[in-house]
């Protein structure tokens, strides 16, 4: 119990820091009030055209096909992640080896800062933007399953943050991973559905997608909010995806483990 009273508080007070120092260029955050129902117009002239007096595209609806627009920019805000570049500076500057000396593992530290960071987010980016949607741009952006989405959306947090962290650990072994990262965030910003819904691709791709990580930083969250779930032909009840979501957050979570304790020997035997 004590154990994990330190943790809380520790957790608590990095988040309070993060969030403290971030506020300070609060305006950067805000741009995203703007940023967000200019994408958000873009993709509702767009989709209007394509639809062209359809009814349905891939079995979605245009109405259903916007709110899943407005739910993946909101649930962007709430799961961005920043710990690949802050892992690979730390390294590169060397400053990471400070952290050797500190009685907390960087991976939770790097989660406490996360945090701290996506509370500012909330608050500056995610309430204002979800009053535009709902109350300016008229789509109802109310969760179907308000339990499962707030679930989905944590898990999504996660999942980004461990991926991110693995790809960030990769600079123990190439000191500037930059060029990994950015061609990790061009993918991901296709294939977690960002840019279009993953049943728009082609099936082989579709299956292909099942079984990466991309779907559960962004689709799955979105499509639980819509209240169903589709993907190569595969349908599953909300809890089902929720549940291989749950699955696919742990496995990452043993990946990043993995890789940093391979990571650690490295870096130990480098600076040896």
């Amino acid at each position: 119990m004590k154990k994990v009273l330190h943790y809380y508080n520790v957790a608590k007070e990095v988040a309070l820091v993060t969030y403290k120092e971030w506020s300070a260029y609060r305006t950067h955050s805000m741009i995203s009030i703007i940023v967000g129902p200019v994408y958000f117009l873009v993709q509702y002239f767009i989709w209007t055209a394509v639809y062209g007096g359809k009814e349905t595209l891939n079995g979605m609806e245009l109405q259903q096909m916007l709110r899943y627009f407005g739910a993946s920019a909101l649930i962007g805000y709430l799961t961005m992640d920043f710990a690949d570049w802050n892992l690979q500076m730390l390294v590169r500057t060397g400053k990471f080896v400070t952290f050797q000396l500190r009685p907390v593992h960087h991976r939770f530290f790097a989660l406490s800062q996360k945090l701290g960071h996506r509370v500012l987010g909330l608050l500056v980016e995610f309430i204002p933007c979800f009053f535009i949607f709902h109350f300016i741009f008229h789509i109802n952006m109310v969760p179907e399953y308000i339990g499962w989405t707030v679930l989905s959306v944590l898990l999504a947090f996660f999942m980004n943050f461990y991926v991110n962290y693995c790809i960030g650990l990769t600079a123990f072994w190439l000191v500037q991973s930059s060029g990994i990262r950015s061609v990790f965030q061009a993918l991901a910003s296709v294939f977690s559905g960002g840019l279009i819904p993953l049943v728009f691709f082609p099936k082989y791709m579709q299956k292909l997608l099942f079984f990466l990580p991309f779907q559960y930083i962004l689709y799955v969250p979105s499509r639980v909010f819509s209240g169903s779930y589709s993907l190569a032909g595969i349908s599953m009840k909300i809890w089902q995806i929720v549940l291989l979501q749950g699955v696919a957050v742990v496995i990452t979570m043993l990946l990043s483990e993995i890789l940093y304790r391979k990571s650690l020997k490295k870096f130990t035997a480098a600076g040896g």
